[in-house]
């Protein structure tokens, strides 16, 4: 009788060298960093603005514990970045030359600005808050020029049905993210940095309306020119109005500054013209949006299930409570007190649900309940 033979090892087909026997699949983290959303930073966006509202409608408590939660998350999304960057390098530079995926990165730069905010507003720390500013700057510049150069000079590129959303308008956040936290270190530091910094808030503050001005066109165009089904209507359609709502959260705290810097004050008509136009085209989208959302939900019947795009949804709805309350502050518009509230507690609540789910999530992911995100 022959001896049988040693086992051997049979190479895999070469469309199948993914494929891994249960034994040696890669650790449930593993799957989740190589699915992780480039727009993940929008948990720290929405956390951040929850907290400064909470600290400007006399909520101290929650703001600064909000704010410890958000040191927190921005320290543990930061480590999962660098790692998805390192473990699966070609998707995570792939998705950032991706017309759909790759303007979520901006979350990085918005979250980075936020906290800024959050360390001048809450801490009174402008070291931190300029090290964290400088960062977002250099973050900005970057995915900026990346993002947009190589969208430009690619050969192959989807339709415009197939690519453009509402996460486009996240580059409109992330500069006026930067306009806010220069105009907050302008208005607490002296000279010779303090022209400076109002300056580079009022370039950031007119270059993020521009850039609405044109994504806006080619978005409201895919509105009403192609096919719409539920789940075209992801939640980042929400950055439509918050993108609004940040640039007149900016435009506010220029007009406050006007007095540290003449330019400023030759300016203040248009400024505050501006700032009013930003929020009331941020206002006239929150009845659309809202009714997208029962069309989608109700008569669609879109399930509900935990998507970190979500996150893009709370922030709009805390950073309208904010620059409403700002604006208030700023131009005296004190019949509209009612407004701020109402919002904070929408995004609150939202907030609360949102995070619920999230953990909810990681935990299944933990216990090896949930296919890879």
């Amino acid at each position: 009788m022959q001896a049988p033979e040693p086992d051997r090892r049979v190479p895999a087909p070469a469309g199948t060298r993914d494929l891994r026997p249960a034994h040696a699949m890669p650790p449930w983290w593993h799957a989740a960093l190589h699915g992780l959303s480039p727009a993940y930073f929008g948990l720290v966006m929405a956390t951040g603005i929850v907290s400064l509202a909470s600290d400007m409608m006399g909520h101290p408590l929650l703001a600064h514990g909000l704010f410890a939660l958000n040191i927190v998350q921005y320290t543990v999304l930061w480590l999962a970045y660098l790692m998805r960057a390192w473990r699966f390098p070609r998707r995570f530079f792939g998705d950032m030359i991706d017309h759909a995926r790759g303007p979520g990165y901006f979350t990085l730069v918005a979250a980075t600005g936020i906290l800024s905010s959050q360390f001048i507003l809450l801490r009174d720390d402008l070291t931190l808050g300029f090290a964290l500013w400088m960062l977002a700057v250099v973050l900005w510049i970057g995915l900026t020029y990346t993002i947009f150069t190589a969208f430009t000079v690619k050969k192959t590129k989807p339709p415009l049905d197939r690519s453009i959303s509402g996460a486009w308008l996240l580059a409109v956040v992330a500069t006026q993210a930067l306009a806010v936290s220069s105009a907050l270190l302008a208005a607490r530091i002296g000279q010779p940095f303090r022209l400076e910094l109002n300056l580079v808030a009022l370039s950031m503050w007119l270059w993020g309306g521009m850039l609405y001005i044109w994504m806006m066109s080619l978005i409201f165009y895919r509105y009403s020119f192609f096919p719409f089904s539920p789940g075209d209507l992801s939640p980042p359609y929400w950055i439509n109005m918050g993108a609004m709502a940040i640039s007149t959260l900016a435009g506010s705290l220029l007009i406050l500054n006007a007095p540290q810097a003449p330019y400023l004050v030759s300016l203040l008509p248009f400024l505050k013209g501006f700032t009013v136009f930003y929020w009331a085209t941020g206002t006239w989208w929150i009845p659309m949006l809202l009714l997208l959302g029962v069309w989608r939900y109700a008569f669609q019947r879109f399930p509900f299930s935990y998507d970190p795009l979500y996150w893009g949804a709370i922030f709009p709805l805390g950073m309208y409570a904010a620059c409403t309350w700002q604006m208030n502050h700023a131009m005296g518009f004190d019949f509209l007190g009612f407004l701020p509230p109402v919002f904070l507690y929408a995004a609150l609540l939202g907030w609360l649900l949102t995070f619920a789910a999230m953990v909810r999530r990681l935990w299944r992911l933990a216990r090896g309940q949930a296919s890879a995100a």
